[in-house]
């Protein structure tokens, strides 16, 4: 049975990480931003986790936060060199070979928005982490980039797919309950930031591993294309020159199931009326 063509490159995937671990730390300014938000929300979980697994290396301080937090941290990284520089298991995040149930918290800090096989790889995750086990996580979702799109849209530049497809919260709130996780919660936190020409957002995007992963690679820009593009960007400035671009990020969480966990009502069970409630002079 023939399978379908992968989306995603994983020697571009790695490549990529390898190149954000040669860029100066404060390069990616995403990178303290996801690590903030994601430290918030494990302060907010009232319990201690004695195993955690952090996929994706790149961020020292990140690194730094969670060993202070947890009893013992393990790394998983794609980028060869970034693995053997920071001592982490060498892996694609939907091809992790480690032990099943051996982590009660899992940390993944962008980067499932460009995997291929992104139900498989949440699986492989619930079957590493334990029972009452928490993944917790961040990806660009759907609404980012929105004026970049548009500006590769623009007339003389030729119509490839360059951008990766986007996750939105409806869905990934679907996908953590399809593969079994419990208690899902996902929200966003929209980023505007500010860009005097185009490039300026591409260098954003390659320092925070970013950039296209599309297999096959589409073919570079040619000087005509990339003239259009950076007018077409251009034209969507405010007043002052500066084109506002957004970065939607979606923080998701998830439990392994336990019994001991807080179970839903049973559809059916309410013993009042929502009609009722709703009746004028109920208020």
């Amino acid at each position: 049975m023939s399978h379908p063509a992968p989306l995603f490159s994983p020697a571009r995937n790695a490549a990529q990480r390898d190149r954000m671990a040669n860029l100066p730390t404060d390069a990616n300014f995403l990178a303290p931003i996801i690590a903030e938000s994601l430290i918030d929300r494990l302060a907010m979980v009232t319990r201690r986790f004695d195993r955690a697994l952090l996929i994706g290396a790149h961020d020292a301080a990140l690194i730094e936060q969670l060993r202070a937090r947890v009893g013992a941290l393990t790394l998983v990284e794609a980028g060869p060199g970034l693995a053997a520089h920071t001592g982490a298991h060498r892996a694609e995040a939907d091809a992790m070979d480690l032990p099943i149930g051996s982590f009660d918290l899992i940390v993944w800090p962008g980067g499932l928005e460009g995997i291929n096989d992104v139900p498989g790889a949440l699986v492989r995750c619930r079957a590493l982490l334990a029972p009452d086990g928490l993944l917790l996580g961040t990806l660009l979702g759907d609404g980012s980039l929105a004026r970049l799109r548009r500006a590769l849209m623009a007339e003389g530049v030729r119509s490839i797919a360059r951008m990766h497809p986007q996750i939105d919260l409806a869905s990934m709130g679907n996908l953590l309950q399809r593969v079994g996780f419990t208690m899902p919660v996902v929200d966003v936190e929209a980023l505007t930031v500010r860009y005097g020409d185009w490039r300026g957002l591409v260098r954003d995007l390659r320092a925070g591993g970013l950039t296209s992963r599309l297999s096959p690679a589409p073919p570079p820009f040619t000087r005509t294309e990339a003239a259009h593009i950076a007018a077409a960007f251009a034209a969507q400035a405010d007043p002052d020159g500066r084109v506002a671009e957004q970065f939607r990020l979606v923080h998701f969480s998830g439990w392994t199931p336990h019994p001991d966990q807080p179970k839903p009502a049973r559809r059916g069970s309410a013993t009042a009326s929502l009609a009722e409630a709703l009746r004028p002079g109920k208020a």
